[in-house]
Order: C-alpha cells, then structure tokens, then sequence
C-alpha cells in the first residue's frame, strides 16, 4: 500500500518554506502572559530611576566595560549607558532620549511616569479589562491632564533689560537644584540664563544652539565657571615666543596644511649630492614663504589652521610676525567662523580680505600648575556666540556639569518657546490627577477605570519626591491633595527641601508648562504601544 504524500510549499531548490520555526528553535509569549513580561520590565527601568527623582534624588555610578566611570543623576544618561536585554525596556530608553532630545528636562519623571501607567495596568488586566480599552481610557485621561495643565499654568514674562530675566533665574534654579551643581546654583543659572538670551531670537521664539558651546577643564571649583562672550579653543600657540594676546586680530582659517604641495602621482625623488638637497630645502622654504605672503598680503594677522605644519613652517610664521594656532578641530573651526564673521579657505589662492574673520581680543590663558593653555577668541564680529567654560576638580565632575548646565539652558529655550509654568513639586501632578478622577466619575464606559488608574499613576511623581525626601509618602500626598482640593489651589507641592512651606508658587518652584506635557503625552503613547504587543517571537537561528 503506498504510503501518502505530503504536499510543502517549496522554493526554487526544492527546500520547504518555514513559516514559523518548530518549538524547539523558538522562544513564544503570547496574549496575557506577553503582557505582563512587558509590564515586569517596565517596572524595572522606572524603579531603577526613581531614586533619582527630585532635589534629594539620589546618584548613579556607571560603570563601563572599559572600566570608566560616571556618577549622575541625569535620567537620559542613565538609560543610555545601561545594558539592557528585554526590548521593552530598550523601548523605555527610546522614551527618555525623546524626552531629552525634543525637551531637554524630565527625562527621570518621564521614565517614572511611564512605569507607574504600566503597573496601573496590570490590575485592571487582572480585571479582566482589555487592554486597548485601557489604552483608550489612557489617552482620554491624557486629554483631561494636559487641559488642567493649561488651567493652572501660569505666564512669566520677561526680557533682555536686567530686571526682566528673574522668572527665568527661579525656573533655572528649579532645574538645578537636583544636580551636584546645586551648590553654584545662582550661577549656572545666571550662566544659563545669560547664554541664552544672548543668542535667542525673541521675535521668532528661537534659539540656535549651534551658537551655544560648553567646554572644560579640570582644575579650580566649580564658582571659576563663566560665560564668555566669544569661542574658548582648548590650543594655544604653536610657537613659544609668539605674542601671548592679538588685539583687532583679522583671522584667516584654513582648512590647508602649510607644506609644499605633493604630486598626485606615484613619485620618486632621486637627491644625489648636496647641492640637489640644498635645491629641495630652498624650494621648501620659498613654498612657505609664498604662503605666509599670501597670508598677509591678504591683511590677516592671526591663522587658524585645521592641519599641523612642522618646525620649519613654524619658526618661519615667527619671523615674519604671524601667530598661527595648528590642529584646531572641523567644529571648532566652524565655531570660530560664526563668531568673528569668517568664511574657511581650502586653499591659499582663495584667501581675500572679505573672507577674514574679526575679532577684538584674542589671547592665551594658562591655568593652574600644569601650565595648560586655552585660547580665549572675545569682542567677535558675531556678538550672539556665546561659550561656557565649566571648571571643577576633575573630569567626573566637569561631565555632570555640563549635562546638568544642557538641562537648565534647555529649560530657559523651553520658557522662551513657551513662557508658561506650572508648579513643581508634584504640584502640577496632583492637580492634573484631582482632575482626571473627577473627569472619570462624568463617564459611563469602561474607560473610567483606566482613567483612575492615569490619575493614580501621576501620583506616583509626588510619591517618589517624598520617599526620597525622607517624607512620609501617603501621608504627604493625602494631605496634599485634601488642601487642594478643600483650599481650591493648585500651587500646594511637596516640601522636598524640609523648609514647612508646601506652596510651590512663594518658593519659586518652577517647571516649564511644555516639559510636563510632553512627559505626559509620550508616556500615554508608549504605554498605548506596549498594550498592543501581545505576541512575542523570539528566533534562534539553531539548524
């Protein structure tokens, strides 16, 4: 008896198609259980950052594989440098650049709120709610919070004149105060402050951060950080005896090296005597004399050169009266271009008056005992490119710094975008939860269950604030939101700093309006997106 066929689906090799690969060769989680793994990492990732949250919030040291390490409390920084298996909280990762990267600030309370919303979640999945009903209730809930931002949120206004900038100096602060910066708080504020508006564009609502550079060196406290008004460059000058400071300096920046020009072609050079060497080391030197009379028939003073050039070159630059600094790096180079008005020459036959960039000052500044030398370019042609020159005792320290100066700059560009506020503390959060449960006891559908779950999750930010304050976390929220709701206020937040004063507004707790509603929107579409996922397939490629 013959035995059946069997019939496959086969490609231009005879070979079965596989669909899906046998048990064996795979690893499956489907409907519920799915869920509730994506859950179990979202909770992960927020609950390692939560700690973070909040003026006591605590730090993180990073550990590289290299062995490198980063002390911060930087909610972006932290995801970025985790190494991370479960996709879900590689998602959480994408969220917090996001986060970082259109606002600048609540990278760690969009993280924890994401979490809180997830863990929300899984009761009412328990419930037997489906879970694109929850993530429907999440985005009604979403609507309402955001509507009760714009009702508490206030207008600060403010300008160029030296008076008008302190509303912008309490928000800065605000950002600070969590940062190991805290302690030069009123400084980096001012800095950021200073740094902005110098280069912000009021009457578009605009600002370059191409113009804005942040630079370093270890040594001194962190009070020696300062705003300079001009392009801070980590080189000095290439010879030892050139003048230590060029005043009026008309700057030509080449992007051509000073040596001879090399055929294009495999070459031999064949020198059979000394008269044939002194030949080459005349034309040598005549080369750079060409050059460097190009340089200054063009009636520049100061050269920036993006290549090196070697002792000859150099001592030759000395005797004809022509500072020179060599190796200065593409960006920089860009940097010095927009400050003094200049345009970068490739080649010397280019080089013309007009295309020399000017400068008032540039000089040469040492520091400390190591005699490291920086090069200071000030009084530029462009007024509006501005460099913060960050100083502490070491690296680690600096590197936090400038992260901790990125968010509060990105705070300032944020109020000058969108100049309303609303209240820190969990302040906010708490207004917009009282609302969202109101809003939810108005609905007949099963989306109220989801939108009380929402405005339980945003407590989850004043939560966190008093745990890591050493509050009583219940307790302070329920006092909290009683005297909100009995008081009709929306200014009461938690006192993190212990000071007896819950009103957020007399003490100038401060957070941008656009920072919280980004944090509350992004969280309700990543946690909309994980909902869906119910299938997880893992393929191992095992023949």
């Amino acid at each position: 008896m013959a035995e059946p066929q069997v019939a496959y689906a086969q490609d231009e090799h005879g070979r079965p198609f596989i669909v899906v690969r046998e048990q064996g060769k795979k690893t499956r989680a489907q409907g519920i259980q799915a869920l509730k793994n994506h859950i179990s990492a979202a909770k992960s990732v927020a609950q390692i950052v939560r700690t973070s949250l909040g003026p006591r919030g605590l730090d993180k040291i990073l550990v590289s594989p290299d062995g490198d390490i980063q002390v911060t409390n930087d909610g972006a920084t932290i995801m970025q440098n985790m190494e991370l298996e479960s996709q879900i909280a590689r998602l959480m990762v994408q969220l917090s650049s996001s986060q970082d990267s259109e606002i600048g600030d609540g990278t760690t309370g969009v993280v924890v709120l994401a979490g809180a919303l997830m863990e929300q979640s899984e009761a009412l999945i328990d419930r037997g709610i489906h879970p694109i009903r929850i993530a429907d209730g999440y985005e009604r809930a979403c609507g309402v919070a955001v509507k009760a931002l714009e009702k508490v949120a206030d207008r600060v206004e403010f300008g160029q004149g030296a008076g008008e900038q302190e509303e912008l100096m309490k928000t800065a602060r605000t950002c600070l105060g969590s940062k190991i910066v805290s302690k030069a708080g009123d400084l980096f504020a001012r800095i950021a402050v200073d740094a902005v508006l110098s280069v912000a564009d009021l009457a578009r609502r605009d600002v370059d951060f191409e113009l804005i550079k942040v630079d370093g060196k270890s040594g001194g406290s962190l009070e020696d950080t300062a705003l300079v008004k001009g392009v801070v460059v980590d080189k000095d000058f290439s010879h030892p005896q050139m003048p230590r400071e060029v005043r009026d300096a008309r700057i030509a920046i080449l992007t051509c090296p000073f040596e001879p020009p090399r055929p294009k072609t495999k070459h031999k050079l064949d020198i059979s005597s000394v008269e044939e060497y002194k030949k080459l080391q005349e034309y040598e030197k005549q080369t750079f004399e060409n050059m460097i009379k190009r340089v200054k028939d063009c009636g520049a003073n100061l050269v920036i050169c993006q290549w090196g050039f070697d002792d000859e070159a150099n001592h030759l630059l000395l005797q004809h009266d022509l500072p020179a600094v060599r190796w200065v790096g593409g960006p920089e180079l860009e940097l010095i271009a927009i400050a003094t008005n200049a345009r970068i020459v490739p080649r010397f036959e280019d080089l013309s008056p007009e295309k020399l960039g000017r400068a008032g000052l540039v000089r040469e500044v040492g520091f400390g005992t190591t005699r490291d030398k920086m090069l200071v370019i000030e009084e530029c042609a462009n007024p509006r490119a501005v460099t913060v020159f960050v100083r502490g005792s070491n690296k680690m320290i600096i590197d936090e710094a400038k992260r901790a100066l990125h968010d509060a700059i990105c705070v300032v560009r944020n109020l000058v975008r969108d100049n309303r506020v609303v209240y820190g503390g969990g302040a906010a959060e708490i207004a917009a939860s009282i609302a969202v449960t109101k809003a939810a006891d108005e609905i007949a559908t099963i989306e109220q269950y989801a939108m009380r779950a929402f405005a339980a999750a945003l407590d989850a930010i004043p939560l966190a604030l008093a745990e890591n304050s050493g509050l009583s976390p219940i307790e302070t929220l329920a006092e909290l939101k009683s005297r909100q709701i009995t008081e009709g206020t929306s200014v009461l937040g938690v006192d993190c700093m212990l000071t007896g004063n819950s009103d957020m507004r007399s003490a100038h707790v401060f957070d941008p309006y656009l920072s919280k509603r980004q944090q509350m929107e992004l969280s309700t579409q990543l946690c909309r997106a994980i909902l869906k996922i119910d299938d997880v397939i893992e393929q191992h490629n095992v023949e």
